[in-house]
């Protein structure tokens, strides 16, 4: 089976799997179950891929491991932060904004859809790792994208425990976390994010797969531009008067030494 026809089946299996949450989401009447649901879906993603390529090469078996921990814990996290605790405010507002009865539908093409088609894109050097792995043992490619994916991983995994701990203190109420991984980059967990996808296109490079890491560089593209730092940056400056002067010391997003 081709490289395409693979990954064209990936699309429909996305696809089921967004329909089904949706309607999950209908019952439930909370949308942003699409959020939680992000790293496992790549998880599935890249199981199915592991399944419709030939053998089962170490980087297969690496591939697949790496995904897991990422994406599992990803999905940990989200679920432990947020169940219990209604609708994201997003979701809510263009609820809102749409009414009841007319964004159930519109949820469907402007959330679960869209999302899923973000997901099959970016998937791609999980299949292009995969697809071109045969009788090719690793390499020093893969090795620096195996330490990038770990400093990534420490990064997302380490801010995410050390933000929740902040926000349990009363005490920081209205106060900016300005210590341990967010000492040198305001964003560590999205920072950690486009690490480890950049780690996933090392190894698909090593593959000798050239094309699918566009995957990496769109999941990069969406942290910084689209769905993470510009968003959250615009709130946090109109609700924390304080992140204006850590704005002006910290790093935006590649880790580095505060400025005096």
């Amino acid at each position: 089976m081709s490289f395409l026809q693979i990954y064209l089946q990936a699309f429909l299996v996305i696809m089921i799997m967004m329909t089904t949450l949706w309607v999950i989401s209908i019952f439930l009447k909370n949308a942003s179950i699409v959020d939680l649901f992000w790293g496992f879906g790549f998880v599935v993603t890249t199981i199915f891929y592991f399944f419709k390529t030939d053998g089962f090469e170490t980087r297969k078996i690496l591939l697949l491991i790496l995904v897991a921990i990422w994406g599992l814990r990803l999905s940990i996290y989200l679920a432990w932060r947020n169940i219990g605790k209604g609708e994201d405010f997003r979701y809510a507002q263009f609820r809102k904004n749409y009414g009841e009865h007319r964004y159930w539908w519109i949820s469907f093409f402007q959330t679960f859809l869209l999302q899923g088609v973000l997901m099959w894109l970016i998937s791609a050097p999980l299949l292009g790792a995969q697809y071109y792995s045969t009788n090719k043992g690793l390499g020093i490619l893969d090795f620096i994208g195996i330490t990038i994916w770990l400093i990534g991983i420490s990064f997302e995994t380490g801010g995410d425990f050390q933000l929740a701990k902040f926000k349990v203190n009363p005490e920081n109420k209205g106060k900016v976390l300005n210590t341990g991984f967010w000492r040198y980059t305001r964003h560590p967990n999205y920072f950690g994010d486009s690490a480890v996808w950049w780690g996933y296109g090392l190894i698909c490079l090593a593959a000798g797969s050239y094309l699918p890491v566009l995957g990496s560089i769109l999941m990069t593209a969406l942290i910084i531009k689209v769905s993470g730092v510009i968003l959250l940056e615009k709130s946090l400056k109109e609700t924390k008067p304080q992140y204006k002067e850590y704005i002006e010391k910290t790093s935006a997003f590649i880790p580095w030494f505060p400025k005096k």
